[in-house]
């Protein structure tokens, strides 16, 4: 997929060789958050960057289409549950490993909006863990363009915004994550070689909800813009 690039007439061709999320990087998300107790964690700030892989499956583009995939329904759940997730996630430049928090702007392209769909029913059921409720086909948006590191400003200091249908559920600022970027960056390529291309998303703040086939899903970072989904469900 090509998401354009912002002040350029340029697209970059996406194509990452992983998507490494972080959960519980919101200190009030984490205490709204039921995975937490399920997991056998506490509400407390958590003691280094919860990391999970999303595939690169679950891209999709702004205005395409969240897809609740139908065998979720086969499971007899009595609440299914799926969510959407505002981030702002980030896409790495260069190839680096083990790279030095005072370093680690150095080593990102640039900045976008994530939504991180999770099935919350599989994601706190299934006994591996979080990763296959959180990687369905199309649990990945991903847009609506690339802010280049330069012409970002202060990315620990962006308002973001989930709506449903035009309902804001979360409004918070990137200031408040637990974890700051260049800790996360410095964390994750400690343990895996990042590649260019390859993004991570760096959690999200509270108010997570709900979505259903019809919902509009919208996230929104300042100085990057809306992501805007449809939600169906997958065709019988």
């Amino acid at each position: 997929m090509k998401l354009p690039i912002y002040s350029t007439n340029k697209f970059m061709d996406l194509n990452p060789s992983k998507i490494i999320a972080l959960g519980l990087n919101y200190q009030e998300h984490i205490e709204e958050s039921h995975s937490v107790l399920v997991q056998g964690q506490t509400h407390e700030a958590p003691k280094e960057p919860v990391l999970f892989p999303k595939t690169p499956n679950v891209l999709i583009e702004s205005d395409k289409t969240i897809v609740i995939p139908r065998f979720v329904s086969e499971y007899g759940f009595d609440n299914v549950k799926t969510d959407y997730e505002a981030e702002l996630a980030i896409i790495i430049k260069d190839r680096c490993k083990n790279v030095k928090k005072e370093d680690a702007m150095d080593h990102i392209y640039g900045f976008t909006c994530f939504n991180d769909v999770s099935q919350r029913n599989i994601q706190t059921g299934d006994r591996s863990g979080w990763f296959r409720g959180k990687s369905f086909d199309t649990f990945g948006p991903i847009g609506p363009q690339i802010v280049l590191t330069e012409d970002i400003g202060d990315p620990q200091n962006l308002r973001i915004q989930g709506r449903i249908n035009g309902e804001t559920k979360q409004d918070s600022n990137t200031k408040h994550m637990i974890f700051a970027i260049p800790e996360i960056i410095a964390f994750i390529s400690k343990n895996f070689t990042l590649m260019p291309g390859d993004i991570i998303s760096t959690g999200t703040p509270k108010g997570v909800a709900r979505i259903k086939h019809g919902d509009i899903v919208e996230v929104e970072i300042e100085k990057i813009g809306i992501l805007r989904n449809s939600v169906v469900d997958e065709a019988i």
